[in-house]
């Protein structure tokens, strides 16, 4: 994974308005992520990889789990001493972590950013220990179906279609030559105001997420487009069928080993 260098990211790393925002977000949001983190057993070692201000954090260790966090931004990690001294600051390539440290690991809305995708997960796989969950979730670029194409990716009829198609690929090279199967990369989007994932650069999506994952040595559980609580039947409805490979987000859950 990049370590070292110039990084897309570098103009939050330091950026105390960028926590607050982070700390102002409604804490329903991070409900089904933080309900899939929890070790099975009381106590048990948990990592949110990008926790931002710590919101998941605070959560599971009020509820009497070993929760620790890492954030590439010092703002956000200042926030996190109010609650605990289990969050640190990382280079977003080398978790701080021994290997096989942690019973469940999760990054939400954070694979998008990164420079090394593959490498990302490969980390956050390491320091699971064999038989622990892993957690992603992200935007779904690719989507095809659906509506809040808030992302200009996602926008319009010609991208759905050339979106499927791109899947349609992706899936046979998949099959045919996955050695060669990469996540593909956007540009950053530039303009005066900012609006959300215009700093992607990961065009993340249900079926990438899960493969990288098996080929790190997991076996995938969950794979829904849904990456909120919905209503148990709405949420059966949207999931049941290959088409939440085209809707919304990319949620997906994982064993290792």
């Amino acid at each position: 994974m990049k370590s070292s260098g110039p990084s897309h990211l570098d103009h939050v790393r330091d950026d105390a308005a960028y926590a607050d925002l982070l700390a102002s977000w409604d804490a329903g949001f991070y409900d089904k992520f933080a309900a899939s983190l929890r070790p099975a057993r009381a106590g048990g070692r948990v990592l949110d990889i990008g926790c931002g201000v710590g919101q998941v954090v605070a959560r599971l260790t009020q509820e009497g789990f070993e929760a620790h966090g890492v954030d590439v931004t010092e703002p956000n990690i200042a926030k996190t001493r109010a609650f605990t001294q289990r969050c640190l600051v990382y280079d977003g390539a080398r978790l701080p972590y021994p290997d096989a440290h942690f019973e469940c690991v999760g990054a939400l809305n954070v694979l998008e950013h990164v420079e090394d995708p593959e490498g990302f997960i490969r980390e956050a796989v390491r320091v699971t220990a064999p038989g622990g969950r892993i957690v992603l979730s992200s935007p779904n670029f690719l989507r095809f179906l659906g509506w809040r194409d808030y992302h200009p990716r996602m926008r319009g009829v010609g991208n759905k279609v050339a979106n499927l198609r791109a899947q349609l690929a992706r899936r046979r090279r998949m099959r045919t030559a996955p050695e060669t199967v990469r996540f593909e990369r956007m540009a950053p989007i530039h303009r005066a105001q900012f609006q959300p994932d215009d700093d992607a650069i990961v065009c993340t999506n249900l079926l990438d997420m899960a493969f990288f994952l098996r080929r790190a040595g997991c076996r995938t559980e969950t794979l829904a487009c849904t990456d909120r609580t919905v209503p148990g039947l709405l949420d059966w409805a949207l999931n049941v069928t290959p088409l939440k490979y085209g809707l919304f987000n990319a949620f997906v859950m994982a064993r290792k080993g």
